[in-house]
């Protein structure tokens, strides 16, 4: 199964199939306000403007899951989003990345790890193929330039 048998609810609780998102490049990330990893939001706006054109697209998955830090709700994070980091890559409703609440996105992507295992943190990425194969993740410490490479040879 690829990703594209998934639905997500976007920020503004309206259904989006990522099927919609077929023969792009993904980079899904679990984000948060209030993280001391949230300027990542810099680095993947900046990803995913300079790339955009050539079929990358950032989804943006808030999560509240780590010590409390997306309290708010979709007009509180799409307010933060865009005064503070001009976000422009879709954002969707905050789900749950873990557990058994998490969202049926998450446990597929999970699941295609190498050695699958639970998400530790909020920044957390996974580069899908245009074919909706879910290549590489990465943790929250793995900065959105320092994955740059591993896009470059997907958007040719």
């Amino acid at each position: 199964m690829d990703i594209y048998h998934f639905k997500a609810d976007s920020l503004d609780g309206k259904e989006q199939a990522l099927d919609a998102y077929r023969g792009k490049v993904l980079l899904i990330v679990n984000v948060a306000s209030k993280c001391g990893y949230t300027p990542q939001y810099k680095g993947l706006e900046s990803l995913y403007r300079r790339h955009k054109d050539k079929g990358l697209l950032v989804l943006g998955f808030p999560c509240d899951q780590f010590g409390h830090q997306e309290p708010g709700d979709a007009a509180v994070i799409r307010q933060f989003c865009t005064t503070n980091y001009d976000v422009t890559f879709p954002l969707f409703a905050k789900i749950e990345v873990n557990g058994p609440g998490a969202h049926l996105l998450y446990k597929h992507l999970k699941a295609q790890q190498q050695e699958p295992q639970e998400i530790k943190w909020n920044f957390a990425k996974f580069l899908v193929d245009r074919q909706g194969k879910v290549l590489k993740n990465y943790t929250h410490k793995d900065t959105p330039e320092s994955i740059e490479k591993d896009l470059l040879p997907l958007l040719g």
